[in-house]
């Protein structure tokens, strides 16, 4: 026998009828968290109105279709599947009606869906907000005539109250997802474009794009010009990565989309000629054309087992990073190449390292007012790490220092490139930034596909022990004084990239016995010995601990009274205590001067 019904209890005074509904405007506005609210909400109607069965359904306004978004006794596979039309059941006429539905007997109307063979008495209250349908809640129970007239007027007080909440919760989780997009959007410019391996590339992209957008199955495919063919780059399902076979051009719907340059989606995949299947039991999918300079050169394409899961939210959010997905592919894929062709360049990495000797110096010239510490070595046989010193008289230095992308000889000789040209243009501009502005510029007019460079430019002045520095996009230098770190901040878009570009400088202010750091990004990406087992594809996917900055100045701080080259010397021991059997992760390179 089920419970007494607490329901029985009346509101005998208007006043008691008031303090409740107060208590359910204070709980439902209590929090703006979708999940906690409609938990909320089901506890205050089982307080008044016993049900064996609790649902609220939210109204999707894309596809009219009402799905559960919270459920107690229903089954796991009807709450997580069921979607409703309007005008469908119970539960989808009291939506379409924006009436409330209350039925004695679900065996006697015709429109019940059944939920549970045992459900004998049904009561749906649909909520509205300033007109519109936000959804429904129904109630399910065991015993015929289980709900009263008195128990729909009651629901729908609550539910008038509840929409409200409702619709502000989701709109408030609505503009938190546009707000995470946009942070995503913001930082992935600079991620995506300083990824040259094509695979960790895809690996980076999917794993972005599933922060944005839940998918069940993400692929990659990019044109084969000759065969006229989309061939699949990447593509993973779940977790896992699979294999998918080759599409023509114009043929299914992510070739369709390749052909057209236009977005795709597709509510309902079964319902779709074009569909190609690659996996049984999905539903819906957009595919998202990748066109750079007006060339096609792939297609991203996101799959789902709901129908019509993909929205136009999805679908803004993938055009917005397209554009930026398409650069990046293409330059992880002139990389790619460069890679293969360096690949029959093996024999002459021998020279290529005799050469770089003569063209960067491994000893460093007397620096009036400093005392200067430097620490090299490649991850390769030859580093696209650069640094160079330009003395003007016995007061100005000019000091280069940066990292060229990719490794080996191609990023060396890019090196030896951006070395000759300050050697021709340093003598005529001792202003950092304008310096570095036309150092861009006469990289540009001499652009080498997928190469650029990070750099900072250093001027130090001995009488005023000053050093005034531009950065094109390394890390920034640290200034250490009596134990104590002080940071610095200068930021500038990597040399040989883009055109007219401005950067700025800063000026830093020494004192005598103060340590200026500059060290390359191979430092801070070292990773740790637990990486020491695992293959470069392995490392690549994993999150693992980094070689952190932190780290690296508390090595500078206990040994800040050595000699600037001892500072080097230890920091370089840290790393390789830190690494253990890892192999070097990218050439590193460390410049310790000491203020005189």
């Amino acid at each position: 026998m089920p419970p007494p019904r607490k329901a029985q209890v009346r509101f005998r005074e208007r006043a008691e009828l008031l303090d409740f509904l107060l208590e359910v405007s204070a709980l439902t506005a209590e929090t703006l968290d979708l999940d906690r609210l409609l938990a909320n909400v089901a506890e205050i109607v089982k307080d008044v109105i016993p049900y064996e069965l609790f649902a609220i359904l939210l109204f999707n306004e894309r596809t009219r279709t009402l799905r559960m978004r919270y459920a107690i006794g229903h089954r796991d596979e009807v709450a997580k599947n069921l979607a409703i039309k309007l005008g469908e059941g119970i539960t989808g006429s009291a939506a379409a009606t924006r009436q409330p539905i209350l039925v004695d007997d679900v065996r006697q109307d015709p429109r019940y869906l059944n939920a549970l063979d045992a459900v004998r008495a049904e009561l749906t209250v649909p909520m509205m907000v300033r007109g519109k349908l936000v959804g429904v809640i129904d109630l399910q129970s065991t015993r015929v005539d289980a709900f009263s007239e008195q128990d729909r007027a009651l629901l729908t007080l609550i539910a008038n109250r509840v929409g409200t909440a409702i619709d502000n919760a989701r709109l408030y989780r609505r503009v938190e997802r546009q707000n995470r997009t946009l942070r995503v959007l913001a930082h992935i410019s600079q991620e995506f474009s300083s990824i040259l391996e094509i695979d960790e590339l895809l690996t980076k992209i999917a794993l972005t794009i599933r922060a944005l957008i839940p998918f069940d199955a993400f692929s990659v495919f990019l044109v084969d010009e000759e065969r006229k063919l989309l061939r699949c780059r990447f593509s993973q399902r779940y977790d896992e990565i699979t294999a998918i076979a080759d599409i023509e051009i114009g043929k299914g719907i992510t070739g369709t989309a390749a052909q057209s340059r236009q977005p795709i989606r597709v509510a309902d995949v079964t319902q779709d000629p074009r569909y190609i299947s690659a996996h049984p039991d999905i539903r819906s999918e957009v595919a998202v054309p990748l066109v750079l300079h007006d060339r096609i050169i792939g297609v991203v394409d996101l799959e789902s087992v709901r129908l019509a899961f993909f929205t136009d939210d999805h679908v803004r959010a993938l055009s917005l990073l397209a554009p930026q997905i398409a650069t990046s592919v293409e330059n992880a894929r002139l990389y790619e190449e460069l890679a293969q062709r360096e690949q029959s360049m093996e024999q002459d990495l021998q020279a290529a390292y005799k050469l770089q000797s003569v063209l960067i110096p491994r000893r460093v010239s007397d620096v009036a007012g400093v005392d200067v510490g430097l620490k090299t070595r490649p991850a390769r046989q030859i580093s696209g790490d650069l640094y160079d010193f330009f003395v003007h008289g016995e007061d100005y230095t000019l000091i280069a220092f940066g990292d060229v992308s990719g490794k080996g000889a191609a990023a060396a000789l890019y090196g030896a490139l951006i070395s000759g040209l300050l050697r021709t243009l340093a003598p005529r501009r001792h202003n950092p930034a304008k310096l570095m502005k036309a150092l861009n510029e006469a990289l540009l007019e001499r652009k080498v596909d997928a190469q650029y460079a990070t750099l900072s430019l250093v001027v130090w002045e001995a009488h005023s022990r000053t050093f005034t520095v531009a950065s094109a996009g390394t890390l920034p230098p640290i200034l250490f004084r009596k134990g104590e770190v002080i940071e610095s901040s200068v930021v500038g878009v990597p040399i040989g990239l883009l055109e007219d570009q401005e950067y700025e400088q800063i000026e830093i202010v020494a004192k005598p016995g103060d340590l200026f750091l500059l060290y390359s990004d191979g430092v801070e990406d070292q990773l740790g010995e637990h990486a020491g087992s695992l293959s470069e594809e392995q490392a690549s996917s994993q999150d693992l601990e980094s070689y952190e900055g932190a780290r690296l100045q508390k090595v500078v701080i206990s040994n800040f009274k050595k000699s600037p080259q001892e500072i080097a010397d230890r920091i370089f021991q840290d790393i390789d205590v830190f690494r253990g059997a890892t192999p070097l992760t990218d050439d590193q390179t460390v410049m310790a001067l000491r203020v005189l």
